[in-house]
């Protein structure tokens, strides 16, 4: 794989991390949804993003700053979601306390702890590698709000055929890849990423990640 990737140019290895995310949304479908390993799925995605992202910085240190991974302009990012990450919190809190939907149990605690990693693997994906590439090329240039219209619809058609989730996660995708593209920081985003998801499939959605989770082995 290295000696594959080092014969790449900049434009061919946009290509390829293209390619790579269209693999990762596929494996998705096919290890979550139709397999239920969805322990395995986030293990092998993360093992192999988190090489790509250490390869690829080796070879070019500044590719960080391009995919958000950086500590500038993160209190900005970090301010401009919170009153977008208080109303989803306390909302769904509140609905599905009074609905009776909410699943409560110590479950929550490490699911509060080991989700926004993978929400900062999803955003890395979403945004550093789809709208930072989208941004990053010339040929045919993209508007931004062209940006954040594909990278929201992506990122909703991920969690097909969830409706409810469909449209929520086209939201705030449209939220965070405006944020991303003002201050190309993703740390905010994927914090707030593990906070919301995680009260909205508790609350809202009634399901339980750490047993489904635990049910892929």
């Amino acid at each position: 794989m290295k000696l594959f990737l080092a014969q790449l140019n900049s434009d061919q290895l946009v290509k390829f991390e293209i390619f790579a995310v269209a693999v990762t949304a596929f494996l998705k479908f096919i290890l979550i949804d139709w397999l239920n390993l969805r322990a395995v799925y986030i293990v092998l995605i993360c093992l192999f993003w988190v090489g790509y992202i250490f390869y690829r910085y080796k070879s070019d240190p500044s590719i960080l700053s391009r995919w958000g991974i950086q500590q500038q302009n993160f209190r900005a990012t970090l301010l401009y979601l919170l009153p977008f990450a208080i109303i989803c919190i306390a909302g769904f809190g509140i609905y599905g306390m009074a609905a009776q939907t909410a699943v409560i149990n110590w479950h929550l605690i490490p699911i509060l702890l080991a989700y926004p990693l993978w929400g900062l693997m999803q955003q890395f994906i979403v945004v550093g590698l789809i709208a930072g590439n989208l941004k990053f090329i010339t040929n045919p240039r993209f508007k931004n709000y062209q940006i954040i219209l594909i990278t929201s619809m992506l990122f909703s058609l991920v969690h097909y055929p969830d409706g409810l989730l469909m449209v929520f996660t086209f939201i705030m995708q449209w939220i965070f890849t405006t944020a991303f593209l003002r201050w190309k920081n993703i740390w905010p985003l994927g914090l707030y990423h593990g906070y919301i998801g995680t009260i909205l499939l508790f609350f809202i959605l009634g399901r339980d990640l750490w047993e489904e989770l635990l049910s892929g082995f």
